[in-house]
């Protein structure tokens, strides 16, 4: 499999060759950041966690060059950074043991530009593993380079034949929730079982704990969070959730637009809230 940027790395946590570890892919997840998809995709790690079955494999499209830094990392120009982001990411696909971890390294301003490499770069991943499931962020995120990479994702996996794509495509949560989708939209992802491995590829991190931001307190209480307040008139079932959004039609329906599809979703939850208003006013 070539990539654009010679730059761009392969890491297989057992030594496998690169071209075996990827075929034997189920599970895929894409990502704009390093840590996003330790935040975002859980459950397919889980899912593959000790199985020969089923192997996660997780895509990172961005270099790391702008994060936040402080502390330890205060001083560290945008390569060091970039180092210690790959590092951290390899270290938890060592911990979550991956089939592989692939770096693309490409900068925000071209992922959020209208270049195609990134697409072709994910092209050629989707014809390398053929999974059978995709994640990655969901269109009602707030980051412009998570949405960027979602609909680079969605142009990828439509530039395959019908028969080549996978079967299913996920969005997942990282800088915005999905709990405000109605209840019949909202996929539910149980986190309920080894709360420690998911707190153990989180804190592998530490440029971005120890700058600041505590991305391992936040998604681990957000999932808890999700699973407390999921139902209203029942116990808890399960001690922690993500919720996915299934975007699948977008990788079924080549004419069917982004845009035109989340706003189905935001439709049905603007009708709830008037719904419920004019019931109860």
């Amino acid at each position: 499999m070539k990539l654009h940027r010679y730059t761009a790395e392969i890491f297989v946590p057992d030594g496998m060759p690169p071209d075996q570890a990827l075929r034997r892919t189920t599970h895929l997840a894409v990502s704009a950041h390093q840590d996003d998809i330790e935040i975002m995709a859980a459950s397919p790690i889980l899912d593959c966690f000790q199985r020969t079955d089923r192997w996660f494999t997780g895509v990172v499209v961005t270099d790391g060059r702008g994060s936040p830094r402080n502390g330890l990392y205060e001083q560290y120009d945008d390569e060091q950074m970039r180092l210690v982001r790959f590092k951290e990411q390899n270290k938890a696909a060592i911990v979550g043991e991956y089939a592989a971890q692939i770096m693309l390294d490409y900068p925000s301003w071209e992922v959020k530009g209208s270049g195609m490499l990134p697409v072709d770069d994910l092209a050629e991943i989707m014809k390398a593993t053929s999974p059978q499931a995709v994640y990655t962020h969901n269109l009602a995120d707030k980051h412009d380079t998570h949405v960027a990479v979602a609909l680079k994702v969605i142009a990828a996996i439509r530039s395959l034949p019908k028969q080549a794509r996978p079967q299913k495509l996920f969005g997942c949560e990282v800088w915005r929730g999905l709990d405000w989708l109605v209840d019949s939209d909202k996929v539910a992802f149980d986190l309920s079982r080894q709360g420690n491995l998911q707190a153990a590829l989180l804190g592998v991190f530490d440029s971005q704990i120890s700058g600041g931001k505590r991305y391992d307190q936040a998604s681990l209480a957000r999932r808890q969070v999700n699973a407390t307040y999921f139902e209203s008139h029942g116990v808890d079932t399960t001690t922690s959730l993500s919720f996915g959004l299934d975007m699948t039609a977008l990788i079924l329906e080549d004419g069917k637009e982004p845009l035109a599809f989340i706003q189905e979703y935001i439709g049905r939850f603007n009708q709830e809230v008037i719904d419920r208003l004019h019931r109860l006013s």
